[in-house]
Protein backbone atom coordinates (compact mmCIF):
# COMPACT_ATOMS: atom_id res chain seq x y z
CA UNK A 1 0.00 0.00 0.00
CA UNK A 2 0.86 3.45 -0.78
CA UNK A 3 1.08 6.16 2.44
CA UNK A 4 3.08 9.59 3.51
CA UNK A 5 4.57 7.98 6.22
CA UNK A 6 7.17 9.65 8.68
CA UNK A 7 10.59 8.47 8.80
CA UNK A 8 12.21 8.29 12.31
CA UNK A 9 15.84 7.77 13.03
CA UNK A 10 17.19 7.70 16.62
CA UNK A 11 20.59 8.34 18.20
CA UNK A 12 22.09 7.48 21.59
CA UNK A 13 22.16 9.70 23.83
CA UNK A 14 23.34 10.97 27.48
CA UNK A 15 21.19 13.16 29.97
CA UNK A 16 23.09 16.07 31.78
CA UNK A 17 21.44 18.80 33.98
CA UNK A 18 20.75 21.95 32.35
CA UNK A 19 23.15 23.85 34.47
CA UNK A 20 25.62 22.16 36.58
CA UNK A 21 27.45 23.96 39.54
CA UNK A 22 30.21 22.71 41.26
CA UNK A 23 30.35 24.13 44.66
CA UNK A 24 33.07 25.57 45.61
CA UNK A 25 34.21 27.76 48.89
CA UNK A 26 35.08 31.40 48.52
CA UNK A 27 37.49 31.19 51.97
CA UNK A 28 39.62 28.24 53.43
CA UNK A 29 38.54 26.54 56.71
CA UNK A 30 37.16 23.97 57.96
CA UNK A 31 33.91 22.72 57.68
CA UNK A 32 31.54 23.25 60.50
CA UNK A 33 28.41 21.95 59.26
CA UNK A 34 26.67 20.06 56.40
CA UNK A 35 23.35 21.86 56.81
CA UNK A 36 21.53 19.68 53.63
CA UNK A 37 20.12 16.52 53.34
CA UNK A 38 22.63 14.58 50.23
CA UNK A 39 20.65 14.60 47.14
CA UNK A 40 17.47 16.91 48.58
CA UNK A 41 16.68 19.71 46.42
CA UNK A 42 17.49 23.13 47.25
CA UNK A 43 16.49 26.84 46.54
CA UNK A 44 18.82 29.25 45.02
CA UNK A 45 20.52 30.98 48.31
CA UNK A 46 19.67 28.10 50.68
CA UNK A 47 22.90 27.12 52.79
CA UNK A 48 24.61 24.29 52.24
CA UNK A 49 27.44 23.98 54.31
CA UNK A 50 28.92 26.23 57.07
CA UNK A 51 32.65 26.61 58.06
CA UNK A 52 34.36 27.75 61.13
CA UNK A 53 34.17 31.59 60.85
CA UNK A 54 35.46 32.27 64.44
CA UNK A 55 38.80 33.66 62.51
CA UNK A 56 36.72 35.44 59.94
CA UNK A 57 34.87 37.58 62.25
CA UNK A 58 37.54 38.35 64.37
CA UNK A 59 38.82 40.06 61.03
CA UNK A 60 35.88 41.91 60.78
CA UNK A 61 36.21 43.07 64.41
CA UNK A 62 39.90 43.89 64.22
CA UNK A 63 39.14 46.34 61.17
CA UNK A 64 36.11 47.63 62.08
CA UNK A 65 38.64 48.69 65.71
CA UNK A 66 40.87 50.03 63.20
CA UNK A 67 38.16 51.92 61.07
CA UNK A 68 37.04 53.47 64.49
CA UNK A 69 40.23 54.86 65.30
CA UNK A 70 40.78 55.81 61.59
CA UNK A 71 37.56 57.97 61.69
CA UNK A 72 38.97 59.92 64.89
CA UNK A 73 42.07 60.65 63.23
CA UNK A 74 39.85 62.15 60.97
CA UNK A 75 37.51 63.93 62.43
CA UNK A 76 40.64 65.42 64.70
CA UNK A 77 42.33 66.24 61.31
CA UNK A 78 39.44 67.98 59.85
CA UNK A 79 38.85 69.93 63.48
CA UNK A 80 42.93 71.17 63.08
CA UNK A 81 42.34 72.25 59.58
CA UNK A 82 39.71 74.24 60.78
CA UNK A 83 41.25 76.28 63.74
CA UNK A 84 44.26 76.78 61.24
CA UNK A 85 42.16 78.73 58.69
CA UNK A 86 40.74 80.56 61.68
CA UNK A 87 44.05 81.15 63.14
CA UNK A 88 45.85 82.51 59.33
CA UNK A 89 42.86 84.83 58.95
CA UNK A 90 44.79 86.77 62.19
CA UNK A 91 48.47 85.49 60.48
CA UNK A 92 48.95 83.66 64.06
CA UNK A 93 50.23 80.57 62.25
CA UNK A 94 52.48 80.33 58.98
CA UNK A 95 51.31 79.22 56.03
CA UNK A 96 53.30 75.62 56.72
CA UNK A 97 51.16 74.89 59.41
CA UNK A 98 48.60 74.70 57.64
CA UNK A 99 49.91 72.90 54.46
CA UNK A 100 50.95 70.19 57.21
CA UNK A 101 47.26 69.98 58.63
CA UNK A 102 45.68 70.00 55.03
CA UNK A 103 48.02 66.85 54.48
CA UNK A 104 47.33 65.41 57.38
CA UNK A 105 43.72 65.34 57.09
CA UNK A 106 44.30 63.66 53.33
CA UNK A 107 45.93 61.22 54.31
CA UNK A 108 42.96 60.58 56.89
CA UNK A 109 40.46 60.47 54.41
CA UNK A 110 42.47 57.98 52.43
CA UNK A 111 42.94 55.41 55.75
CA UNK A 112 39.44 55.88 56.67
CA UNK A 113 38.74 54.79 52.31
CA UNK A 114 40.78 51.90 52.21
CA UNK A 115 40.01 50.72 55.94
CA UNK A 116 36.25 50.90 55.06
CA UNK A 117 37.32 48.58 51.79
CA UNK A 118 38.85 46.23 54.25
CA UNK A 119 35.88 46.10 56.55
CA UNK A 120 33.82 45.32 53.43
CA UNK A 121 36.47 42.53 52.13
CA UNK A 122 36.27 41.29 55.81
CA UNK A 123 32.35 40.96 56.27
CA UNK A 124 31.77 39.91 52.71
CA UNK A 125 34.91 36.61 53.71
CA UNK A 126 32.95 36.11 57.60
CA UNK A 127 29.68 36.05 55.03
CA UNK A 128 31.35 33.02 52.51
CA UNK A 129 31.60 31.05 55.75
CA UNK A 130 27.91 30.28 55.13
CA UNK A 131 28.80 27.84 51.84
CA UNK A 132 25.01 28.82 49.96
CA UNK A 133 23.29 27.23 46.68
CA UNK A 134 24.05 29.45 43.39
CA UNK A 135 20.91 28.19 41.99
CA UNK A 136 17.73 25.73 42.56
CA UNK A 137 18.38 22.00 42.10
CA UNK A 138 19.21 19.10 43.46
CA UNK A 139 22.35 18.86 45.59
CA UNK A 140 24.51 15.66 45.32
CA UNK A 141 26.20 13.55 47.70
CA UNK A 142 28.83 15.81 49.82
CA UNK A 143 32.31 15.34 48.48
CA UNK A 144 33.74 16.64 51.97
CA UNK A 145 33.09 15.46 55.31
CA UNK A 146 33.00 18.00 58.42
CA UNK A 147 36.42 18.50 59.67
CA UNK A 148 37.91 18.61 56.59
CA UNK A 149 40.11 21.80 55.72
CA UNK A 150 38.59 23.00 52.40
CA UNK A 151 40.17 25.64 50.04
CA UNK A 152 39.17 27.84 47.11
CA UNK A 153 39.88 24.95 44.77
CA UNK A 154 37.79 21.96 46.36
CA UNK A 155 34.78 21.47 44.79
CA UNK A 156 31.98 20.21 48.13
CA UNK A 157 29.33 19.54 45.92
CA UNK A 158 27.53 19.71 43.15
CA UNK A 159 24.25 21.17 42.22
CA UNK A 160 22.07 20.62 38.83
CA UNK A 161 18.87 22.29 37.30
CA UNK A 162 16.79 19.13 35.98
CA UNK A 163 14.25 20.52 35.49
CA UNK A 164 14.41 20.32 32.31
CA UNK A 165 16.68 18.37 31.68
CA UNK A 166 19.60 18.28 29.09
CA UNK A 167 20.24 15.09 26.68
CA UNK A 168 23.31 15.24 24.23
CA UNK A 169 22.95 13.18 20.94
CA UNK A 170 25.16 12.98 17.68
CA UNK A 171 23.74 12.68 14.45
CA UNK A 172 26.19 12.33 11.17
CA UNK A 173 26.84 14.98 9.20
CA UNK A 174 24.81 13.69 6.16
CA UNK A 175 21.43 13.64 8.58
CA UNK A 176 22.08 17.25 9.12
CA UNK A 177 22.57 18.15 5.40
CA UNK A 178 18.86 16.47 5.12
CA UNK A 179 17.84 18.37 8.20
CA UNK A 180 18.86 21.35 6.42
CA UNK A 181 17.11 20.88 3.39
CA UNK A 182 13.93 19.21 4.43
CA UNK A 183 11.60 19.73 7.48
CA UNK A 184 14.61 21.21 9.75
CA UNK A 185 14.00 18.99 12.36
CA UNK A 186 17.77 19.76 13.76
CA UNK A 187 17.53 23.42 14.01
CA UNK A 188 17.65 25.19 17.82
CA UNK A 189 15.44 28.25 15.78
CA UNK A 190 12.16 25.48 16.34
CA UNK A 191 12.65 25.41 20.13
CA UNK A 192 9.32 25.61 20.28
CA UNK A 193 8.32 22.24 18.45
CA UNK A 194 8.66 18.93 20.44
CA UNK A 195 9.95 16.80 17.92
CA UNK A 196 12.16 14.77 20.26
CA UNK A 197 11.13 11.31 21.94
CA UNK A 198 13.17 9.95 24.48
CA UNK A 199 13.32 6.13 24.97
CA UNK A 200 14.37 5.07 28.12
CA UNK A 201 17.02 2.71 29.16
CA UNK A 202 14.02 0.32 30.14
CA UNK A 203 12.83 0.45 26.27
CA UNK A 204 9.66 2.90 27.85
CA UNK A 205 8.83 5.80 25.78
CA UNK A 206 9.14 9.06 28.05
CA UNK A 207 6.07 10.50 28.47
CA UNK A 208 6.80 14.07 27.12
CA UNK A 209 8.34 15.18 23.99
CA UNK A 210 11.30 17.45 24.07
CA UNK A 211 12.73 20.32 22.06
CA UNK A 212 16.18 20.72 20.13
CA UNK A 213 17.47 23.54 22.22
CA UNK A 214 21.58 23.91 20.61
CA UNK A 215 23.23 22.31 17.83
CA UNK A 216 27.26 22.74 17.84
CA UNK A 217 29.46 24.90 15.64
CA UNK A 218 31.38 22.60 14.26
CA UNK A 219 30.82 18.91 12.90
CA UNK A 220 33.71 16.80 14.62
CA UNK A 221 36.04 15.61 12.24
CA UNK A 222 37.02 12.31 14.03
CA UNK A 223 33.78 11.12 14.02
CA UNK A 224 31.69 13.02 11.08
CA UNK A 225 28.77 13.81 13.72
CA UNK A 226 28.02 17.12 14.79
CA UNK A 227 26.65 17.31 18.38
CA UNK A 228 22.90 18.47 19.30
CA UNK A 229 21.49 19.44 22.59
CA UNK A 230 17.83 18.64 23.55
CA UNK A 231 15.87 19.47 26.47
CA UNK A 232 12.79 17.60 28.05
CA UNK A 233 10.64 18.44 30.96
CA UNK A 234 11.46 16.75 33.88
CA UNK A 235 8.35 16.98 36.53
CA UNK A 236 9.10 15.36 39.29
CA UNK A 237 12.79 15.12 38.96
CA UNK A 238 12.49 11.43 37.67
CA UNK A 239 15.26 11.68 35.31
CA UNK A 240 18.86 12.01 36.17
CA UNK A 241 21.95 13.23 34.87
CA UNK A 242 24.43 10.19 33.58
CA UNK A 243 21.23 8.60 32.61
CA UNK A 244 21.80 6.96 29.05
CA UNK A 245 18.80 6.52 26.55
CA UNK A 246 17.52 7.45 22.78
CA UNK A 247 16.78 10.15 20.81
CA UNK A 248 13.78 9.71 18.06
CA UNK A 249 12.61 12.67 15.66
CA UNK A 250 10.62 11.92 12.46
CA UNK A 251 13.47 13.33 9.93
CA UNK A 252 11.00 13.20 6.92
CA UNK A 253 7.92 12.53 5.29
CA UNK A 254 8.13 10.04 2.41
CA UNK A 255 5.39 10.72 0.16
CA UNK A 256 3.41 8.21 -1.64
CA UNK A 257 5.74 5.50 -0.03
CA UNK A 258 4.98 1.62 -1.00
CA UNK A 259 4.98 -0.36 2.40
CA UNK A 260 4.99 -4.03 3.00
CA UNK A 261 4.88 -6.55 6.22
CA UNK A 262 8.19 -7.38 7.81
CA UNK A 263 7.17 -10.91 7.66
CA UNK A 264 6.67 -10.70 3.87
CA UNK A 265 10.15 -9.96 3.26
CA UNK A 266 12.49 -13.16 3.27
CA UNK A 267 16.79 -12.36 3.36
CA UNK A 268 18.31 -14.98 1.17
CA UNK A 269 22.89 -14.51 0.96
CA UNK A 270 22.19 -10.79 1.55
CA UNK A 271 19.42 -9.79 -0.88
CA UNK A 272 16.22 -9.16 -0.03
CA UNK A 273 13.18 -10.99 -1.83
CA UNK A 274 9.36 -11.39 -1.57
CA UNK A 275 6.65 -13.46 -3.34
CA UNK A 276 3.83 -11.71 -5.83
CA UNK A 277 0.73 -12.92 -6.63
CA UNK A 278 -0.76 -11.63 -10.01
CA UNK A 279 -4.20 -11.57 -11.05
CA UNK A 280 -4.21 -15.67 -12.57
CA UNK A 281 -2.42 -16.79 -8.89
CA UNK A 282 1.02 -16.97 -10.52
CA UNK A 283 3.46 -17.14 -7.96
CA UNK A 284 6.43 -14.32 -8.84
CA UNK A 285 9.84 -14.13 -6.48
CA UNK A 286 11.72 -11.14 -6.91
CA UNK A 287 14.65 -9.39 -5.17
CA UNK A 288 13.58 -6.11 -4.34
CA UNK A 289 15.47 -2.79 -2.35
CA UNK A 290 14.41 -1.50 0.81
CA UNK A 291 14.45 1.84 2.48
CA UNK A 292 13.38 2.49 6.15
CA UNK A 293 11.55 -0.07 8.39
CA UNK A 294 8.24 1.85 9.56
CA UNK A 295 6.87 -0.06 12.59
CA UNK A 296 6.56 -3.66 11.43
CA UNK A 297 6.69 -2.40 7.81
CA UNK A 298 9.43 -1.77 5.62
CA UNK A 299 9.22 0.64 2.64
CA UNK A 300 10.32 -1.06 -0.93
CA UNK A 301 12.14 1.32 -2.98
CA UNK A 302 12.67 -0.60 -5.89
CA UNK A 303 11.26 -3.95 -7.37
CA UNK A 304 7.62 -3.59 -6.25
CA UNK A 305 4.14 -1.58 -7.61
CA UNK A 306 1.77 -0.06 -6.15
CA UNK A 307 -1.56 -2.52 -6.10
CA UNK A 308 0.36 -6.39 -6.27
CA UNK A 309 -0.07 -8.83 -4.16
CA UNK A 310 2.38 -10.23 -1.61
CA UNK A 311 2.48 -13.61 -0.20
CA UNK A 312 2.79 -12.58 3.57
CA UNK A 313 2.48 -16.09 4.41
CA UNK A 314 3.70 -19.46 2.86
CA UNK A 315 6.53 -18.30 0.96
CA UNK A 316 8.69 -21.10 1.67
CA UNK A 317 6.29 -23.16 0.24
CA UNK A 318 6.03 -21.96 -3.47
CA UNK A 319 7.56 -21.48 -6.61
CA UNK A 320 8.21 -18.89 -9.29
CA UNK A 321 5.77 -19.39 -11.72
CA UNK A 322 3.49 -21.74 -9.27
CA UNK A 323 -0.31 -21.35 -9.15
CA UNK A 324 -1.52 -20.67 -5.93
CA UNK A 325 -4.79 -19.47 -4.51
CA UNK A 326 -4.48 -16.92 -2.45
CA UNK A 327 -6.49 -15.58 0.93
CA UNK A 328 -6.50 -11.91 2.52
CA UNK A 329 -4.27 -12.23 5.60
CA UNK A 330 -4.68 -10.79 8.96
CA UNK A 331 -1.75 -8.45 10.19
CA UNK A 332 -1.91 -5.77 12.36
CA UNK A 333 -0.55 -2.45 10.67
CA UNK A 334 -0.64 1.10 11.19
CA UNK A 335 0.64 1.74 7.70
CA UNK A 336 -1.68 -0.33 5.21
CA UNK A 337 -4.25 -2.55 4.97
CA UNK A 338 -4.86 -5.98 5.01
CA UNK A 339 -6.95 -6.46 1.40
CA UNK A 340 -4.09 -4.77 -0.48
CA UNK A 341 -1.65 -8.19 1.24
CA UNK A 342 -2.41 -11.84 0.25
CA UNK A 343 -1.49 -15.02 1.62
CA UNK A 344 -0.29 -17.12 -0.86
CA UNK A 345 -0.32 -21.55 -0.30
CA UNK A 346 -1.06 -24.36 -2.81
Amino acid sequence: MQLDVQIRRQWVATLDGLVNADIRPQVEGYVREQVYLDGAYVQQGDVLFLIDSRNYKAAVDQVSSTLARNVAALEKARLDVNRDRQLMQGQYISQQQLDNDLAAEREAEANVGSTRAALVQAQLNHGWTKVTSPMSGIVGIAQTQVGSLVSTSTVMATVSQVDPIKAQFNISEVEYLQSARGNHWAESSRAQDQVLELILDDGSTYPHRGTVIAINRQVDPRTGTIALLGAFPNPGNVLRPGQYGKIRAAVEVRKGALLVPVRAVNEIQGAYQIGVVDAEGKVDVRTVQLGEQVANESIVERGLKAGEKVIVEGFGRVQPGMLVRATPAAFASTASVAPDVAGGRR
